[in-house]
């Protein structure tokens, strides 16, 4: 089974979906006249703490959530197995892909918020199934993304993070997957059995405290490291354009392996591309696509211009500053051997923050998958996918990792095109 989900993303991530991706991030940039320029604009307004009628999120929910769903184990474990399998270069690609993706997330979250549905209850519900739906009337994708989004909530959101923490928690305290998996269900489930109130106030309180410990600690680090840091930061743009292998025992650094894996991981953190986090961003109670749009847009950058980024240089530099440590490593495992030069705290750091940002994960996609079973089958549903989303968190936890790897990858493939279509057909909608 791992063998043929492996064909397939090869064939999936070949050559032109790299470029169909990366033409669209370049495509908006431009025809947005560049709304990265406007990042502390959008960062400002974001702060703001709205108001809303009771029924929606505000502003800065929404993207507390997105950053729940996006910052988890593809900015710590993902970044760790870009290098293994691409080389140091794959940062730069990583890089580059929040850089450019921050425009295509506007664009997406500009849409949802233009073509999307209002319940009863005077909640807003949206995302890419509704675009499809009610911008491009095409049920037929509409009903195909929003059945890859309940299988990415259990591949993406769910098993993939739920596996990184017990990896983690067994390398550095022998716990047992099973007891991992147990109480990550357990945990998780008392928060999305609250409904999407429950959601955001525990996001808007999780993702700044974590994201900032988290960012201290990969200074400290790259104070440790100070003296590699100029050789680290030459060898990721050496090796981002190199031809031939040039990264030692490491699987592969040439141009194509790069790409690959940089853009890919950048794409599992941020999802700009997917059109995920725009179901967020459907949720707020703000009238202005515009204005949401910038909130939203900053997800992107802080998960992968910032985030992504500075695990890299962590992971690279210390490459540089003890080879010893990447040596018969697994390809998870780069980040972790950097983290064990943090004084006093070393792993266990780590491990807890990559269990906090898992948690947060779990939850923020859970939201996700939970819209996606509205639009297919109505609230109806929702009980019994809230179920399965608990099991399967159990299940994640002691699944092979490489299996779990692999199908994320192919998710997201698969839920690239149909969101690449609704962008291109409704960009006219799109205003900066």
């Amino acid at each position: 089974m791992l063998q043929i989900i492996q064909d397939a993303n090869d064939f999936i991530w070949g050559i032109p979906l790299l470029f169909i991706l990366m033409g669209t991030h370049i495509y908006f940039t431009g025809k947005l006249h560049m709304p990265q320029r406007k990042i502390f604009y959008a960062i400002k307004i974001s702060l703001g703490m709205e108001d809303n009628d009771g029924n929606n999120l505000s502003p800065f929910s929404t993207l507390a959530t997105t950053l729940a769903a996006t910052l988890g184990t593809g900015n710590i474990i993902g970044v760790s197995t870009a290098v293994a399998l691409g080389g140091p270069g794959a940062i730069f690609w990583c890089w580059i892909t929040g850089i450019l993706g921050m425009a295509t997330a506007y664009a997406e979250c500009y849409l949802s918020v233009l073509f999307r549905n209002r319940r009863k209850d005077g909640a807003y519900v949206g995302g890419p199934m509704y675009v499809l739906q009610n911008g491009l009337h095409n049920k037929t994708l509409g009903t195909f993304y929003a059945l890859c989004t309940i299988i990415a909530a259990f591949g993406v959101g769910c098993t993939t993070q739920a596996n990184s923490v017990s990896q983690a928690a067994y390398a550095s305290f022998h716990i047992s997957p099973h007891l991992i998996g147990i109480l990550l269900a357990v945990t998780t489930g008392t928060v999305i059995l609250g409904g999407v109130r429950a959601i955001g106030s525990l996001c808007e309180r999780m993702v700044p405290a974590m994201s900032f410990v988290y960012l201290f600690g990969c200074i400290l680090l790259l104070v440790l490291y100070r003296k590699q840091l100029p050789s680290a930061c030459a060898w990721i743009l050496s090796d981002a354009f190199s031809f031939s292998s040039i990264a030692g025992g490491f699987v592969g650094s040439t141009l194509q392996l790069s790409l690959r894996y940089g853009i890919a991981r950048g794409l599992f953190t941020n999802e700009a591309g997917i059109g995920t986090s725009s179901i967020a961003a459907a949720a707020s109670g703000s009238h202005d696509p515009r204005h949401q749009a910038y909130v939203s847009m900053t997800a992107v950058f802080w998960d992968t211009v910032v985030m992504c980024l500075l695990t890299g240089l962590v992971i690279v530099s210390n490459m540089l500053y003890d080879p010893s440590s990447v040596q018969n490593v697994p390809s998870t495992g780069l980040t972790s051997a950097a983290f064990s030069h943090l004084p006093y705290v070393g792993d266990a750091f780590l491990t807890v923050s990559l269990v906090a940002f898992a948690i947060t994960t779990l939850i923020g996609w859970s939201y996700f998958g939970e819209k996606a079973t509205e639009y297919l089958i109505g609230n109806a549903g929702i009980p019994y996918y809230k179920l399965f989303y608990i099991v399967m968190i159990y299940f994640g936890a002691i699944i092979p990792m490489n299996l779990v790897w692999e199908c994320t990858d192919l998710i997201n493939g698969l839920m690239v095109l149909p969101n690449i279509i609704a962008l291109y057909f409704l960009r006219r909608h799109i205003k900066s």
